[in-house]
């Protein structure tokens, strides 16, 4: 912590321009190549498979660059033609394409957590667990879960699955359910017991009073925690593809090891209007559901 109050008061001071930085160095360097945004693509015809000069991609064209390299046994200068197909917003499309498999990753982190931590949400609440040693086994198995960082169980399951989504989906489902479940165990045990004592006494089983007393009073809670796992899993998702879990995440951090900062502020500029949108769609939801 001391190094960073002293690097963050270098900075403040070089901004007035008293002395030098490397933290204010190291902003400016990637400012100044960040922008403008690049949100178009170019690629090398001969790199393309099935080319079809006749059916090109929407606002897409062909640009024809100059090469010259030097011939060191002629000792000439030889000027190369080479063909490039350049799409004005096709990197973009590319991006928004990697934003929705990320956003599909959440998606399906979030249902299968919620598949697992349901169940166990059940048998580690005190009231409604079989017994004592069923309770302590489901709740123990939330606290593994909970214990696991995404990040680590993606690393593990990168080497099990390989690279892509699969990983990612399964490392966000595995620590969100015991999130969820620990959620959805302490509604259920918080729940006003009067409702529950009424049915009981009218003969309902367990079930039926889950069903009728309990479930009616902890659904908009459950609801509202299942929406804050989904936009964190979103969130979280994007930082799962740094070791190949899929997801926005592997080219941001490929386009990072390549210092393409303006396809890096792309990225990041996607990254923030999603989050701000289905923040604002999370919100309307949960207004009309609580």
């Amino acid at each position: 912590m001391d190094t960073a109050f002293i690097e963050t008061s270098k900075a403040a001071l070089s901004v007035v321009g008293i002395g030098e930085s490397q933290v204010l160095d190291g902003a400016l360097r990637f400012g100044s190549k960040a922008f403008p945004i690049q949100i178009s693509q170019r690629t090398a015809v001969s790199r393309l498979d099935n080319f079809d000069p006749e059916n090109l991609p929407l606002f897409s064209y062909i640009e024809i660059a100059e090469e010259r390299d030097y011939d060191a046994l002629t000792e000439t200068w030889i000027i190369e033609e080479t063909e490039f197909l350049i799409e004005p917003i096709g990197y973009l499309l590319k991006v928004l394409g990697k934003m929705w498999e990320t956003i599909e990753m959440g998606f399906w982190g979030t249902f299968i957590s919620v598949m697992i931590s349901l169940p166990l949400g059940i048998l580690s609440s005190r009231n409604y667990t079989p017994n004592k040693l069923i309770y302590v086994i489901a709740r123990g198995w939330l606290s593994f879960h909970r214990a696991m960082p995404e990040l680590i169980i993606a690393l593990f399951l990168v080497l099990m699955y390989g690279f892509g989504p699969i990983a990612g989906v399964l490392a966000l489902a595995i620590h969100t359910s015991g999130v969820l479940g620990k959620f959805f165990a302490d509604e259920i045990e918080n729940a006003p017991p009067g409702p529950q004592t009424a049915l009981a006494a009218s003969g309902a089983n367990a079930m039926k009073v889950l069903r009728f007393a309990v479930f009616p009073h902890v659904l908009p809670a459950w609801i509202a925690y299942v929406q804050y796992i989904f936009e964190r899993n979103i969130r979280t998702a994007t930082v799962l593809g740094i070791v190949g879990a899929g997801g926005i995440g592997t080219e941001l951090k490929g386009r990072w090891d390549l210092f393409d900062y303006g396809h890096v502020a792309t990225i990041l500029l996607v990254i923030f209007v999603t989050v701000v949108v289905l923040e604002m769609f999370s919100q309307k939801l949960r207004n009309k559901t609580l």
